[in-house]
């Protein structure tokens, strides 16, 4: 992989194992448009790349992903046919993700919130620190939550508690999260990069296709329940791009205010 080809994340490959670091660590590592068009591609230029077998997704500094960039948001409310091109780019990043046959380890080393979260839950093994924090809060910016939260929240921790968090937007840590089955595991911030690592090193010895092939096997659930519900939920998400509450939500968080929403 080239990584003249991205200017928000960085590639490092080591050993076979293709390091994949989400890049604006001043900004928390949200997603604005260029990152998101980036992680279109990355999973499956990953897939391809001849030099690696197992990938690490991580972010740089105190954060994994603090969800999409409030400028951005601004700019797909101005410009809203600017989110049909996010709707095609938000199906690609999961889709890619699911179709990837190597092993996708999340190293959740902070925040991982909205897209965030959903990056990391579709990861194959999740492994964060116990302080993270875990929360998809597309409702509370007036959005849909439907960029892949609908799919896989239901799936790792069950219907009502799925609703739960995704109706409200409530977040929980680390900790937390594993002890209800939505990541593996949650460790120490001195010890994530070691048990992280360690687990790599696991998969690097066990048989390579053996262990591709069973991941696959196991994804095809999941991409006929992406396939079911992403067109919808992002249908959603672009009719709520347009409501006069996701405004307001854009507005109070800029303003450091609560937002009064009035339901349209």
């Amino acid at each position: 992989m080239d990584q003249a080809n991205y200017q928000t994340i960085l590639i490092k490959c080591e050993d076979r194992v293709l390091n994949l670091t989400l890049n604006r660590p001043e900004q928390l590592n949200a997603v604005n448009g260029t990152m998101h068009e980036e992680l279109s591609r990355v999973f499956t230029d990953a897939a391809h790349d001849p030099d690696s077998d197992i990938i690490v997704l991580t972010g740089a500094g105190r954060a994994f992903c603090a969800g999409g960039d409030i400028d951005w948001m601004q700019d797909a409310v101005d410009n809203p046919l600017s989110f049909e091109r996010t709707v095609v780019e938000g199906k690609q990043i999961i889709f890619s993700l699911l179709d990837c046959e190597k092993p996708v380890v999340a190293k959740v080393n902070g925040a991982a919130v909205g897209l965030g979260a959903t990056l990391a839950l579709f990861c194959d093994v999740i492994f964060a620190v116990d302080h993270a924090k875990f929360a998809d809060p597309h409702v509370r910016v007036g959005l849909v939550a439907g960029d892949g939260g609908a799919v896989i929240w239901p799936q790792l921790i069950g219907y009502a508690r799925a609703k739960e968090y995704l109706m409200t937007g409530d977040s929980m840590t680390g900790r937390e999260a594993m002890e209800i089955g939505l990541i593996n595991h949650a460790v120490s911030e001195g010890e994530l990069n070691n048990v992280t690592a360690e687990f790599v090193g696991r998969l690097r010895a066990g048989p390579r296709q053996a262990i591709r092939w069973t991941k696959t096997t196991i994804n095809i659930g999941l991409k006929q329940l992406a396939h079911t519900i992403m067109d919808v939920g992002l249908s959603y998400e672009m009719m709520s791009n347009k409501t006069e509450d996701h405004q307001e939500a854009i507005n109070a968080f800029r303003e450091k205010r609560r937002a009064k929403f009035v339901g349209y």
